[in-house]
């Protein structure tokens, strides 16, 4: 026992409590016994002013946080957090603190938005008090958004670049290739029936061979992007990929938000900054009618990929988007849905409206950020998507 009556945390025993105390946040309730001083006790008030009782209650009642709407507490809790946890704990501490305690408002003054530690879900957020940001605010609120951005860039463009340049040579195939160009399995397929058993070898007469991609456009790409709130991070991740597309001249590239209107941000592709601040997140759904503007854009269906980022729950006429997806698949067009486009996996989404695009061999998958990249280079090649969980999400 140490000598203010709580037991003395030393040794691995000492420290297993000590976690719990942590966790818990103490009180006669939790059971351990344990007092916190100096660093620890700095740490569990940070705790316990998010998801601590923020004043003296009995047992059994209910549990509130501390930090009220103070912006001076606000600001302090931030520097403590940052202090005292990783980055991506702090990312998650103050995602729990706007939506536990209602602090959105708060991010409309540049003096939090200086403090808090950017991330995709911050991004989200600021996104969607957009119109309601003061104009003293903006020009902090683009710089965060901004450092976002560009952090995640210099993440996943190299891979994507190299992904999709891959896929487009690939996709280019030749009758004369050099050595190193023959594609052998395609070569080979093409050629059994020049097959010699008393040799047991193929002859080949035709070889077919991986091309290199000229210049010139080779494939059109459509990202069509629900900007409904439950979207925030794919609607982030997909205007840092879609600049990144643009950025590549054998591919065109066409940019899509949508709710209940449309908006064509594809002028704005230059700057993903731009095109998240074009955006509008919240309101309503119509995937038809979203869909409908970009089956107008196809001119070469055949070399074209309509990527649809939504939750499915559409608010439009569902048997209208069915066949629009089932035009364009049959006019040549590789159609590809995504449920999200984050690290988060699977969102709540209409598994009506994901069966009945499985059937019609259009299935919807939630995609990690990493795995975009292959995803994007199997629909340019045209050959099976690398689908996670796919009998999950059927």
């Amino acid at each position: 026992m140490d000598g203010g009556g709580g037991v003395d945390v030393a040794g691995a025993a000492g420290e297993r409590l000590r976690r719990w105390r942590l966790v818990l946040g103490g009180g006669g309730a939790d059971g351990t016994g344990c007092q916190l001083g100096g660093r620890d006790a700095a740490m569990d008030g940070a705790l316990g002013a998010l998801y601590g009782g923020g004043g003296k209650k009995e047992r059994g009642e209910g549990r509130s946080a501390g930090l009220g709407a103070s912006a001076p507490a606000v600001a302090r809790w931030l520097g403590d957090i940052r202090t005292y946890f990783p980055s991506s704990v702090v990312q998650v501490m103050q995602r729990d603190a706007i939506d536990r305690l209602g602090l959105s408002a708060l991010l409309l003054e540049p003096e939090m938005l200086a403090a808090v530690e950017a991330d995709v879900h911050l991004v989200g957020t600021l996104l969607s008090l957009n119109k309601a940001m003061p104009e003293t605010t903006k020009e902090t609120a683009r710089a965060v958004v901004r450092k976002v951005v560009d952090d995640l860039e210099k993440k996943l463009a190299s891979r994507t670049r190299a992904t999709l340049t891959g896929a487009l040579d690939r996709s280019a195939r030749v009758s004369r290739p050099r050595h190193h160009d023959i594609d052998w399995n395609r070569t080979i397929a093409a050629n059994l029936k020049n097959y010699l058993p008393e040799y047991r070898t193929v002859v080949l007469e035709r070889l077919i061979g991986y091309g290199r991609a000229a210049q010139s456009v080779k494939k059109d790409v459509i990202l069509c992007i629900d900007q409904s709130g439950s979207m925030a991070a794919s609607v982030v991740y997909a205007s840092v990929f879609g600049a990144v597309l643009a950025s590549m001249r054998s591919i065109s590239t066409r940019l899509v938000v949508f709710d209940t209107n449309i908006v064509d941000l594809t002028d704005q592709l230059d700057d993903p900054v731009d095109v998240l601040f074009g955006t509008q997140l919240g309101g309503g759904t119509d995937i038809n009618r979203a869909l409908a503007y970009c089956q107008a854009q196809i001119t070469r269906p055949a070399e074209t990929v309509v990527v649809l980022i939504s939750d499915l729950y559409e608010g439009g006429i569902r048997n209208e988007m069915l066949k629009r997806v089932a035009a364009m698949k049959a006019s040549g067009v590789q159609f590809v849905t995504l449920l999200a486009l984050s690290d988060e996996g699977a969102p709540a989404y209409d598994r009506d409206h994901a069966a009945a695009l499985a059937a019609l061999d259009a299935p919807a998958f939630a995609c990690t950020p990493d795995l975009f990249p292959d995803v994007m280079a199997a629909a340019i090649e045209k050959r099976p998507l690398p689908i996670p969980d796919m009998h999950t999400h059927r």
